[in-house]
């Protein structure tokens, strides 16, 4: 009997041994799927992140090229009568509009910051001016444009008419035979308060490739002048 016993004690600690394999198989194969889905689900959101980024990059870059070729068309146009680069005109509107999003470009079409006088055509804002080797908070009235062709044309009618106390202010500006020349005339002459003026636009034009909106005739005695030095 004693013997029967131990046999039927033999089976009942196979079935609890059974058992908790059982468990344990069950939890390895739950924990699996657990850390298999949140694998999954992180490498997923990675995905899904970096297609994000990737679409918000692209659309940038449109965003940036929709406004090159809106303001480059007017700004070739008036090259043989201004003769400012076409480049130069582009990467102004860029570093002064940012890109046309500021409050001054989008509401009032100034591309370029030009200030005015005459309550009837100007707006009154803040601005960042560099004064006294600092940026300063200032407020200025600034024209206001019906279009983008209108700014551009008056910004380069603002280069052969001259400041009001000197109408030669502009003249190593026209006088440039190429965009870096034109670039340093521009903080040379005054135009702008920023220090770094010059070497913003000379950057700009490098990063977008602006120059092939310039004259192949201008191009080729920008090099020449270059390789003649």
């Amino acid at each position: 009997m004693a013997k029967g016993r131990r046999r039927k004690s033999y089976g009942h600690h196979n079935t609890v041994s059974a058992i908790i394999v059982y468990t344990l198989l069950a939890l390895l194969l739950v924990g699996g799927v657990t850390v298999g889905g949140a694998m999954w689900y992180v490498h997923h959101t990675d995905e899904e992140q970096a297609a994000q980024a990737s679409a918000a990059k692209a659309a940038e870059a449109r965003r940036k090229q929709a406004f090159i070729a809106k303001v480059a068309p007017t700004a070739q146009s008036l090259y043989s009568q201004y003769k400012i680069f076409p480049s130069i005109t582009i990467a102004q509107a860029i570093l002064e509009s940012d890109w046309g999003e500021s409050s001054l470009s989008a509401e009032y079409n100034n591309l370029f910051g030009v200030k005015g006088t005459n309550p009837a055509n100007t707006k009154e804002m803040t601005t960042q001016e560099y004064v006294n080797g600092e940026w300063q908070t200032i407020k200025a009235r600034f024209r206001v444009y019906a279009s983008y062709a209108q700014s551009i044309t008056d910004h380069a009618q603002l280069f052969t008419r001259g400041t009001t106390w000197n109408a030669q202010q502009y003249q190593r500006v026209l006088a440039a035979q190429d965009y870096k020349t034109q670039a340093k005339a521009l903080q040379a002459d005054g135009y702008a308060t920023d220090p770094d003026y010059a070497s913003k636009l000379i950057e700009i034009i490098a990063t977008y490739g602006l120059t092939k909106y310039d004259p192949a005739a201008a191009g080729q005695t920008s090099q020449a002048g270059a390789s003649s030095r």
